[in-house]
């Protein structure tokens, strides 16, 4: 009888993706919430850290208003939430016995919670200046990369070697569309620091970054524009190199977000940034963050030992 993979022991590998998946939509969706707290304008609804209130861990009464203490004072609790999922999902792997690359994401993901909390109360403390607010953002959306890597590299088996699965130049070209996105990412934050949500009602314009929208705007537009021309060809070099079915899905799946994420955006600029799109728009960006992670990933992976002993589940979840 031959021995079981080591992918399978300790915890089953479908415990590990659920809690992997968990994982990644919390990293995404804390964004969210804090995009909620900006456009509520419960930035400051609790005005220090760790406290919310001096000399009160939570909320006080009348302090500030109840609604802006509620939204901010519950998005703190969802950090919490989001270190206790990653912290669960470390001592599953650890348990599992999974390669040091897992642990080490798996590792690297609950520190980014703790260090995203301080930065956090950072920006709380400097009264949500916008490079305060845009540092925040940003290493959230590292955190939704390495979420998604970790997704992708569990559900391979770590007695295998990493398999080439498309030319090395398109991962290159991966890597370069992740750059361009990267700069869409920062760009955006410059269009959300200068525009009309300072994260807080009382702030108003103070401290917000004193360059013009609509400009800022064109290029955020043009740097998104190079960031899905890039997808594109990466698509078609897939196509002409014969690249896996799940590469070639992964992609077109990114390139229908990047558009649906790109139609959020035009409609904030002729509606003049309404509240309701910026949720929609940050969540958009986790979407698009994670799925280039994923087609990054494609490009070298560990290919299952024995496709028999895997479940239905399981090999449903290997293609992605």
């Amino acid at each position: 009888m031959t021995s079981e993979p080591s992918v399978r022991r300790g915890p089953s590998l479908r415990i590990q993706r659920i809690l992997a998946m968990i994982l990644l939509v919390a990293q995404g969706g804390i964004t969210v919430t804090g995009s909620i707290v900006r456009v509520t304008g419960s930035g400051l609804g609790c005005d220090t850290w760790p406290n919310c209130h001096e000399g009160s861990l939570v909320p006080v009464a009348g302090a500030a208003p109840a609604v802006h203490q509620f939204i901010e004072f519950g998005n703190r609790l969802l950090a919490i939430v989001l270190a206790l999922i990653a912290l669960a999902l470390f001592i599953v792997l650890v348990r599992a016995k999974r390669r040091r690359e897992i642990l080490w994401l798996s590792f690297v993901s609950g520190l980014g919670v703790i260090v995203q909390a301080v930065i956090g109360g950072i920006s709380v403390i400097l009264n949500l200046q916008w490079w305060a607010v845009a540092i925040h953002f940003l290493p959230s959306m590292v955190l939704v990369w390495i979420a998604a890597l970790l997704y992708m590299r569990i559900a391979e088996p770590d007695d295998a070697a990493p398999v080439r699965r498309f030319p090395d130049y398109i991962r290159t070209l991966a890597a370069v569309a992740a750059v361009a996105l990267a700069v869409v990412l920062f760009t955006g934050t410059m269009v959300t620091g200068s525009g009309p949500h300072s994260g807080d009602e009382g702030i108003g314009m103070e401290g917000r970054l004193e360059l013009d929208t609509r400009m800022l705007t064109y290029v955020h537009s043009a740097a998104m524009y190079v960031y899905l021309g890039l997808t594109a060809l990466v698509l078609f070099m897939l196509y002409r190199s014969k690249a896996p079915k799940a590469a070639i899905n992964t992609a077109w799946v990114l390139i229908a977000m990047i558009i649906v994420q790109w139609a959020i955006g035009l409609t904030q600029y002729y509606l003049g940034v309404p509240r309701w799109t910026i949720p929609a728009h940050i969540a958009m960006s986790s979407v698009v963050v994670a799925f280039t992670a994923f087609l990054w990933a494609h490009g070298r992976r560990r290919p299952e030992a024995d496709a028999s002993q895997a479940t239905a589940t399981d090999k449903v979840a290997s293609t992605v």
